[in-house]
């Protein structure tokens, strides 16, 4: 079975530098969406599942700062800035607006694929939502990222480690739609390359657990012909 690419939006309203990244990271066997604005930016995402972009602090309609903030209502995908600004606080104040990292133009593709490599190992193990948001559906279901605990209905469900992975990935990117592939990179792991169906057993196993009914589930839905996304509220 073919590996699912990683996929990366590279945000810049210089239309070369687009070019020779995205050029760069296809041959690194990156997926490379990119976007010239921010309404392409948001589109994009919104759209893809994106395990990292790169964003430009100087953009036509919206600062890169601005966009930062808006990603990070969205979702924990790891963010690195490109910036033509080499002042302490300038640096900074991209930090506090969200980013992982930062690198100052001009640049080179191997710094630039060495610190994307960096902060998606970085990220690989961090499956806690952006605002940590436990409880859905009115309290019905409970999550405790730090605990690795599961609560239905105020009752203690017992997850294995690999449930408790696929369950905090799919609300880790809310409304995103996963693939059985996308799955088995972010939460399993490779071993489980070319075994895509174990993703549907536990799958089963997790619906059997949390929903109130397995059969028309509230929290793992099921997007024919794609994969799942996590519909809890």
């Amino acid at each position: 079975m073919k590996q699912s690419a990683r996929s990366v939006l590279v945000v810049d309203d210089e239309v070369k530098i687009l070019e020779v990244i995205k050029s760069f990271l296809e041959e690194k066997g990156f997926a490379v969406f990119t976007a010239e604005n921010a309404a392409q930016t948001f589109e994009i995402f919104d759209r893809e599942n994106i395990s990292l972009v790169i964003l430009d602090v100087m953009l036509p309609d919206m600062s890169g700062d601005m966009i930062c903030l808006a990603l990070r209502q969205r979702s924990r995908v790891p963010i690195i800035v490109l910036t033509a600004k080499a002042e302490e606080h300038d640096i900074l104040n991209g930090l506090e607006n969200g980013a992982d990292d930062y690198i100052t133009k001009p640049f080179s593709l191997k710094e630039l694929h060495a610190r994307m490599e960096a902060v998606l190992r970085r990220s690989a193990n961090d499956l806690v939502p952006l605002y940590k948001k436990n409880s859905f559906n009115g309290g019905d279901l409970e999550i405790d990222f730090e605990s690795h605990t599961v609560r239905k209905n105020r009752h203690e469900v017992n997850l294995t480690p690999n449930e408790f992975r696929i369950l905090a990935a799919l609300i880790k990117y809310p409304n995103k739609i996963f693939s059985r592939e996308d799955i088995i990179s972010i939460a399993l792991g490779d071993e489980y390359r070319g075994y895509d169906r174990a993703v549907d057993c536990h799958v089963k196993n997790i619906r059997q657990k949390i929903e109130n009914d397995s059969k028309n589930p509230e929290y793992i839905l099921t997007v024919h012909g794609v994969g799942y996304k996590f519909g809890g509220k």
